[in-house]
């Protein structure tokens, strides 16, 4: 079976977004919350100091978020399996109701009344179709069947720790740098357009908003972090 990383990105981009910009701002949001406690004179934090934490944050939240995607993921399934018996029932009991409801429905999608009527009226012979259709149209809800809750954890997991890691690499390569924040600054914000890339890479929206959206979210958790990270030290 050939891999289609196109269509495995289509498919995965909420937990690849999700879980990658959680990552990059969980751990960076350490990196600056200790680089703003030192501005503000607090003693010199060590870059071990930051990449326990970083490290203790990253795993921990890696694993939550990969369950929490498994959990979530899990509920929608059952809630909609028990909506489905439920609307099953229902356009079995009173077919034409239910033809009624689709008929507004595709009518307001387009479709000509007469022929919303005509379609709907097909439709209706088949119970479990129009459970689909209802669920769709009345409550926003897909058929979650089709996707591997394994994987989408795994995908959120995964996405979380590669690009949680960026910005503690500096503190692994090359602690002792006196620049050692401000290049963990430039991975974050290339680990952030990166991640808008990949965004633009499946979407095809436009490239200068997938990036910007994801840089400017980046920047103002950043911000709040150092800012954090100054308040505190200004009043031990």
């Amino acid at each position: 079976m050939r891999l289609n990383p196109h269509g495995t990105l289509r498919t995965y981009l909420k937990q690849i977004v999700y879980g990658g910009n959680d990552g990059i701002i969980t751990t960076f949001a350490i990196v600056a919350g200790f680089a703003g406690a030192q501005a503000h004179g607090a003693a010199a934090i060590g870059a071990l100091a930051v990449l326990v934490f970083g490290m203790a944050n990253l795993t921990a939240d890696a694993v939550s978020m990969g369950m929490g995607e498994f959990l979530s993921g899990r509920s929608n399934r059952d809630l909609y399996r028990a909506r489905h018996v439920e609307a099953q029932q229902t356009a079995a009991a009173d077919p034409e109701t239910a033809a009624d409801r689709l008929a507004g429905h595709l009518a307001a999608q387009g479709l000509a009344p007469e022929a919303a009527r005509h379609t709907a009226d097909h439709l209706a012979t088949s119970p479990t179709l129009m459970a689909d259709l209802m669920l769709r149209y009345d409550h926003g809800m897909e058929a979650p069947d089709a996707h591997n809750l394994g994987v989408r954890a795994w995908m959120t997991f995964a996405a979380f720790v590669l690009f949680g890691a960026i910005p503690l690499l500096p503190y692994i390569i090359a602690p002792a740098a006196g620049a050692v924040f401000a290049t963990s600054l430039a991975a974050t914000a290339l680990a952030l357009a990166l991640l808008g890339v990949l965004r633009w890479l499946a979407t095809r929206e436009s490239l200068t908003r997938c990036v910007a959206e994801t840089l400017a979210l980046g920047g103002l958790c950043a911000g709040v972090a150092f800012g954090a990270g100054r308040l505190v030290a200004g009043l031990g």
